[in-house]
């Protein structure tokens, strides 16, 4: 049965779409088969596997969602072998308003992935950074989250909304979910502020912080631009290392 987990944060910019597409990527290349669901509208993990968002002949999570094609017919292999992808499309704004009136709408995202839970060893979904409908549904549906936070000034701030939600949805429809940890982002050891962030947050949340920090890195900057996972584009890179680590982290755990 497969592991589901959301990386949220409302937060823009904090490296959740960059720890969706890598994370996804370094599992697979563990021989853990993968899935990815992009659940962002803005859909750059979509584009970041090379997908056009924008191209009308690909059927996307929007339209699973509302029913109209079953959940298996949108789903793409992607160039890591084992990984696959549930693309995303801007028209999943529309689906928060669509399914407003359904009952039990907070289950549509779970209802909708049920038939392939136990194809995958991991299924990680890439959430959109606000805490509408559809993050609520990503949480529901999912086993555990993982919530980036960027080692920068602000990065504490708003963490305490996305909690009370979390909380929120465990004692309301999902007493399942566990926070899998805090993942520290962006991080410059050359920068005082980057290094009390970090001892911040470990003194915050102690074991439940990943081991792993992923430090800023110019490969894994440049990677989704060509449309590649960092350990495709750059496979010897810092980025492609601190992955790695986070994959292995997460297995361990689940293991």
């Amino acid at each position: 049965m497969g592991k589901i987990i959301a990386i949220a944060n409302q937060k823009g910019g904090v490296g959740k779409t960059t720890t969706a597409i890598n994370l996804a990527a370094s599992l697979a290349v563990m021989e853990k088969k993968t899935l990815i669901i992009d659940a962002d509208p803005q859909a750059n993990s979509t584009s970041g596997f090379n997908f056009d968002p924008d191209s009308n002949s690909m059927a996307t999570l929007y339209e699973a969602l509302i029913g109209k094609v079953d959940f298996k017919d949108i789903l793409l292999q992607t160039e890591v072998p084992g990984l696959t992808l549930a693309p995303s499309h801007i028209n999943l704004v529309g689906a928060e308003i669509e399914i407003l009136n359904i009952p039990d709408r907070e289950m549509v995202f779970k209802k909708t992935i049920a038939s392939v839970k136990d194809d995958y060893e991991y299924i990680i979904i890439d959430c959109s950074p606000s805490l509408g409908l559809i993050t609520i549904n990503s949480l529901t549906a999912s086993d555990s989250v993982i919530i980036p936070v960027q080692c920068e000034f602000f990065a504490l701030e708003g963490l305490g909304k996305l909690l009370n939600t979390i909380k929120l949805v465990q004692n309301r429809l999902n007493p399942e979910l566990k926070i899998e940890g805090f993942l520290l982002t962006m991080f410059d050891g050359r920068l005082r502020l980057a290094n009390q962030v970090v001892e911040e947050v470990r003194h915050h949340f102690n074991e439940m912080v990943f081991n792993t920090i992923i430090q800023r890195n110019v490969k894994l900057s440049e990677a989704p631009s060509y449309g590649k996972p960092v350990i495709l584009y750059d496979a010897i890179s810092a980025g492609t290392n601190s992955y790695l680590n986070l994959a292995k982290e997460v297995i361990k755990k689940n293991s």
